[in-house]
């Protein structure tokens, strides 16, 4: 029950999934944009299913990819999230890492591209991939996709957690009183936030005996 709660919790706090998306669909695009790449893309690792997913897609394959599923080993996505490693590929094609069959499934095979794995606490939550420019990418402006990947990365922490948040409430009445009470705490002036937190602290207690 207490992870729950602590779902709970982020649910009162945190804005929906839509907010997220948005926050995501902008990096991917200001990426694209400055890169000069024709496409620009985030997976996401769901860990339930071992699966890398869509979650924002700017230029080829932004209208139909959202959304889409493959293994976790597929491919150059695959082997810079399991390696946690950043990758500069001037020739995809001709590299072995390369999943031929997976990107002709998204109607949309590169040339080159970079991609950067986004790590949040230890933990690899997906890829940040710029795909095909004019000129040769650089290791120099991997740098830069770096700084993108972090933002990335915070953002889907918090997506991952507000759906976690959902899938909790889902699941318990109980629950959706505490997330209203978290939610209330950011409206509540210092004076009065430890009495409110130890409120709190009582709910949990409460709930972790139930």
């Amino acid at each position: 029950m207490n992870e729950d709660l602590r779902a709970a919790v982020a649910a009162g706090v945190l804005p929906a999934d839509d907010a997220f998306r948005e926050l995501l669909q902008s990096i991917v695009d200001v990426a694209r944009a400055i890169f000069g790449a024709r496409a620009s893309s985030i997976f996401l690792l769901d860990e339930a299913t071992n699966e890398l997913v869509f979650e924002a897609v700017s230029g080829e394959g932004a209208e139909d990819l959202v959304g889409r599923r493959f293994s976790s080993s597929t491919g150059v996505a695959g082997w810079v999230l399991a390696a946690r490693q950043p990758l500069v590929l001037d020739e995809v094609q001709q590299d072995p890492r390369f999943a031929r069959e997976a990107a002709e499934s998204t109607g949309y095979v590169p040339d080159g591209l970079m991609a950067v794995p986004l790590l949040h606490d230890e933990r690899a939550l997906g890829v940040l991939e710029v795909l095909d420019r004019q000129s040769r990418f650089t290791l120099e402006e991997m740098e830069l996709l770096g700084l993108f990947a972090s933002q990335a990365a915070i953002a889907l922490d918090l997506l991952q957690r507000a759906r976690e948040a959902e899938s909790a409430l889902a699941g318990s009445g109980d629950l959706v009183v505490v997330a209203r009470v978290a939610a209330r705490l950011n409206e509540i002036g210092e004076e009065t936030r430890p009495a409110a937190m130890r409120l709190l602290e009582s709910l949990e207690e409460v709930l972790r005996a139930l």
